[in-house]
């Protein structure tokens, strides 16, 4: 006989498919320090794939920033060395979970400053 699952388990994601950390900078005082950070993620996870840069707003993101998409099998390794090495830059992490609003929300963590998102384009996606 099947079970039933509880009504506050229905909404979760399935599962998790990879991870994106946004990595938020200001183009004229901190560019230099996202730069420099893009290059160790690079030389030191190169799985890991680096966006493109954002100067100008994209999607709910309300300050310039670039993104780094990285496996589930980067996370362990990965993630601390971000909180460590982030050289006060803002970072958003948050899964892929196919729902974009959630992931960005209720799914997301922050590093540094937590920065306002327009989430009204998530929620319309949603």
């Amino acid at each position: 006989m099947p079970t039933k699952q509880p009504q506050h388990r229905k909404n979760l994601p399935a599962s998790i498919t990879a991870y994106h950390a946004h990595i938020y900078y200001d183009a004229e005082k901190t560019r230099g320090r996202a730069a420099r950070l893009r290059r160790r993620v690079a030389q030191k996870f190169p799985p890991a794939k680096l966006g493109r840069w954002h100067d100008e707003l994209v999607g709910p993101h309300t300050q310039s920033m670039y993104q780094i998409a990285f496996p589930r099998s980067l996370l362990a390794s990965f993630v601390p060395w971000l909180m460590l090495n982030r050289d006060g830059l803002d970072i958003l992490l948050h899964p892929e979970t196919g729902d974009d609003y959630r992931d960005h929300t209720a799914h997301a963590c922050w590093f540094g400053a937590t920065l306002p998102l327009n989430v009204e384009v998530l929620r319309k996606q949603h």
